[in-house]
């Protein structure tokens, strides 16, 4: 369980999630995905990484358990740097970034899978953001760089989820595949990019990530206020206390939630 590393083919990074049983992070787990990914860059041996995950789903978010138990708001305040250290670590890795979501990618999933590089989906892949559900905010500035403008507002603001075939179809999906077949279809993917001369791709992410139009540090940095904010009026906490209904997207809504 957490986040290890390996090295399936010369050139190619495996870094992998495994938090049971929804990889619903806690803090700790959020840095610890940050620093291997960082790490990951920094190895002159690497020319790609992919960012994948164990079990039902690629990601379902914060651990909103450890949030409860926190008395103050030191959980949260944990929660938001953690995510904000492995987005941005996923963004500002030194080579590409390949994630292979099978499952849900939700809440702090999109974060993950917004900043990458690349993203291969199993057929049963679904992305969303159930943060007004769950008495949070954030992570729009990653669903917006998945989506059109009007359809992330839409799916922000009923906290409804996108699959990995409507995604596609919007060109942020490079390839949908049986689940069975998605570690072979990421690896593919990454074995191309890992094929490109390491100082040359280098150069390559640092030139794409330059010329961006939105600084997704910042950006996502502005809207972890607007959470904050919703913690010290009661919002949250009085949306939080209600979590627990069924949740369609196959996440357990009586464990974890996203952030």
């Amino acid at each position: 369980m957490g986040v290890s590393t390996s090295s399936p083919e010369k050139g190619i990074c495996l870094v992998t999630v495994d938090f049971p049983p929804v990889n619903a992070l806690p803090v700790k787990g959020w840095y610890e995905l940050a620093d291997a990914v960082r790490a990951a860059g920094r190895d002159p041996e690497n020319r790609c990484v992919v960012l994948a995950a164990e079990g039902r789903g690629f990601n379902a978010g914060v651990d909103i358990k450890e949030m409860q138990r926190d008395p103050g708001h030191s959980a949260l305040i944990g929660a938001n740097r953690g995510c904000y250290e492995a987005f941005a670590a996923v963004y500002e890795c030194e080579v590409p970034v390949v994630a292979a979501v099978g499952g849900f990618c939700l809440g702090g999933g999109i974060g993950l899978a917004g900043n990458a590089d690349a993203i291969v989906a199993s057929d049963d892949a679904v992305f969303g953001l159930p943060e007004l559900d769950r008495g949070a905010l954030g992570a729009a500035t990653h669903l917006a760089r998945l989506v059109p403008q009007h359809l992330m507002r839409a799916l922000y603001y009923t906290s409804r989820t996108a699959t990995a075939q409507e995604l596609h179809a919007h060109g942020s999906v490079w390839k949908v595949v049986p689940r069975d077949e998605l570690p072979a279809a990421a690896l593919e993917l990454a074995r191309e990019i890992a094929s490109k001369d390491g100082t040359l791709i280098r150069l390559a992410k640092a030139a794409i990530n330059g010329i961006d139009p939105v600084d997704v540090r910042r950006s996502y940095r502005f809207e972890q206020g607007f959470t904050f904010e919703a913690n010290l009026s009661g919002v949250a906490d009085r949306v939080r206390d209600t979590f627990g209904a069924p949740d369609t997207s196959g996440a357990p809504a009586t464990e974890e939630a996203p952030q």
